[in-house]
């Protein structure tokens, strides 16, 4: 069967979020799949890491790279010989035209239910493009339960034309690291002495990163122990990743709790150092107001590290009862979620670790490129 796969998402650097998604599950095909034909369309030469091109592999560049979706993408899918069976790409935005069944991936609706977390433009652009995507597409592809409820609720899209293949992790890099002295380099490099709580995603509003600031407030002050919880004065708040938007509320509020000499901000971590860190961690939180999915909790229980995550989106279904759950609308809650963590016992905190690295099992790379596959396949046959 030949395939066109836009490629565009994963075609960058720093890869977070619907990029690794992209990346990681194209390096699954790849390896996976030598039956069908790929061509895979990008506006820009592909980047070093993407698989070399091959037989049933080969990449088309293909301009203008301004409104590449109106016109350049488009008009080279219609001029491709021969026509491909199905069109894919994964993440939410269709070209305008295209000749062939079309299969997109959705990660998430959170700009439907938090459309204050996003910027007019980011907000309109999600909403029509998506919108337009699940029309005109014969099949969704999506990354969790919790997403694919959304889809029918929102859009009212039959059932029958979704289906869910979870994002896995590298289990080459994201595994409990012996060598702890690389595990110091990168504290060092980070400037993180002793025990920290380890936050690491893009810095944006759905995040939820005050409402973090807020219970780490409590968690090393008096007010810790006026709710019944330890207070942990010497634990470092490590916010790990890069700026998306609507950002600067953050450090905002990081000077107003007093917490400038508390919280260590890293920017963009790079991909070797993320299993160092996780590893490092004494708990991994992710406190957000809506998850898709949550890649790094997946990668951070299969360091062996405790997560605490919030009770809405995906999280719940991803970490099921291997982390602790918590209200993200409640920073005492969380606080609440991050002291259970610190305070387990040897025992405890090993059998956690153990629950946890069995969880992250469940989520592969191969297996969501096979349901892809099965996708595709499907829908090229049509």
């Amino acid at each position: 069967m030949k395939i066109a796969l836009i490629g565009y998402e994963a075609n960058i650097k720093n890869r977070v979020g619907s990029n690794q998604y992209a990346f990681e599950l194209m390096k699954a095909l790849y390896e996976l799949d030598q039956k069908n034909q790929y061509t895979i369309f990008l506006p820009t030469p592909p980047l070093p890491d993407l698989p070399p091109a091959r037989k049933n592999w080969q990449y088309k560049i293909v301009g203008p790279r301004k409104f590449w979706n109106f016109c350049g993408l488009p008009l080279a899918l219609f001029r491709q010989k021969p026509q491909p069976e199905v069109v894919f790409n994964p993440g939410h935005y269709c070209p305008l035209f295209f000749p062939s069944p079309l299969v997109v991936s959705i990660m998430d609706l959170g700009y439907l239910r938090h459309p204050e977390h996003f910027t007019s433009k980011i907000y309109w652009k999600l909403k029509l493009w998506t919108a337009l995507s699940m029309k005109r597409a014969k099949h969704l592809l999506t990354i969790s339960q919790s997403t694919k409820n959304d889809i029918i609720k929102y859009y009212q899209i039959d059932s029958k034309k979704i289906t869910v293949a979870y994002p896995g992790y590298d289990k080459n890099k994201f595994k409990i690291q012996k060598a702890k002295g690389k595990i110091e380099e990168v504290k060092k490099k980070y400037k993180i002495k002793g025990d920290y709580i380890l936050f690491l995603s893009t810095l944006k509003p759905s995040k939820n990163i005050e409402g973090l600031l807020a219970a780490y407030k409590i968690l090393i002050t008096k007010k810790a122990s006026e709710t019944g919880m330890s207070q942990y004065p010497h634990v470092q708040l490590v916010i790990a990743g890069k700026k998306g938007w609507l950002f600067t509320k953050i450090f905002a509020r990081v000077k107003a709790l007093g917490l400038k000499n508390k919280v260590i901000f890293t920017d963009f971590v790079e991909e070797e150092e993320v299993p160092l860190l996780m590893s490092g961690a004494k708990v991994f939180v992710l406190p957000s107001f809506w998850e898709g999915f949550g890649i790094p909790v997946v990668e951070a229980l299969a360091c062996g590290t405790p997560v605490v995550v919030s009770k809405v989106g995906s999280l719940p279904e991803i970490v099921d009862d291997m982390g602790v759950i918590v209200d993200p609308y409640d920073p005492n809650d969380i606080a609440r979620g991050i002291s259970e963590v610190l305070h387990y016992d040897t025992a405890q905190y090993h059998s956690q670790m153990t629950k946890g690295i069995e969880r992250a099992k469940k989520f592969s790379w191969e297996e969501c490129a096979r349901k892809t596959i099965k996708v595709l396949e499907k829908v090229g046959e049509i």
